[in-house]
């Protein structure tokens, strides 16, 4: 099957029909179910495009590699799925970030968000791919809401604010992915009222 070729330095032309976005969704979608089965390593192109009922070209014209795939894809339904909320207090938009957040990793696309960060300490460029994209993406985002507070004087200037995003992260992942309990809108809200809430004031 042919796909398409990008000879070193020169530019990948795209011919034919505009890329139809609802597919672009719909091997989106497969990659994340095909992922939540077998993991990254063991997910391929075939598989998702077998999932997707495309053609394997199909996907190799929107993603150049798996790994392209997986990393758009996870940023996408991650940036669709948990807006950046703004309501006036950062202290009430870190709550709701938190809770959204947390609801995204526990719907369809959680066991593939734990499939791949299972993948991280083995696939080294995955890694890399990961902390450059959707990581900083989301300690960004939470960073953000932190200097508002600051900027409002809702938090205090010396707050530990890469301390308290990280403390969250770290919560999060270790009920997920460790104790396997349940990320509840009440556990939300105690893990900011009672761990982060007094780190910022």
């Amino acid at each position: 099957m042919a796909t398409a070729t990008q000879s070193e330095g020169s530019p990948v032309i795209n011919r034919g029909r505009p890329r139809d976005a609802s597919r672009d969704e719909a091997l989106r979608t497969a990659a994340v179910e095909v992922m939540a089965e077998v993991g990254y390593r063991a997910l391929t192109m075939d598989a998702v495009a077998a999932r997707a009922k495309a053609g394997k070209a199909t996907i190799y014209r929107r993603w150049e590699s798996k790994l392209d795939l997986i990393i758009d894809t996870c940023s996408r339904l991650v940036n669709r799925n948990v807006p950046v909320p703004d309501t006036g207090s950062p202290a009430k938009d870190l709550r709701g970030i938190l809770r959204d957040f947390s609801g995204f990793l526990q719907g369809p696309a959680g066991k593939a968000a734990q499939a791949l960060v299972g993948e991280l300490p083995h696939e080294p460029e995955l890694a890399t791919a990961f902390r450059a994209t959707f990581l900083a993406h989301q300690r960004s985002v939470v960073l953000s809401i932190l200097q508002r507070g600051v900027d409002s004087g809702e938090f205090d200037r010396s707050a530990p604010l890469e301390l308290v995003a990280e403390q969250a992260a770290a919560a999060i992942c270790y009920r997920l992915m460790l104790t396997g309990e349940s990320l509840s809108d009440e556990w939300v809200d105690e893990l900011v009222d009672r761990g982060l809430l007094p780190m910022l004031r």
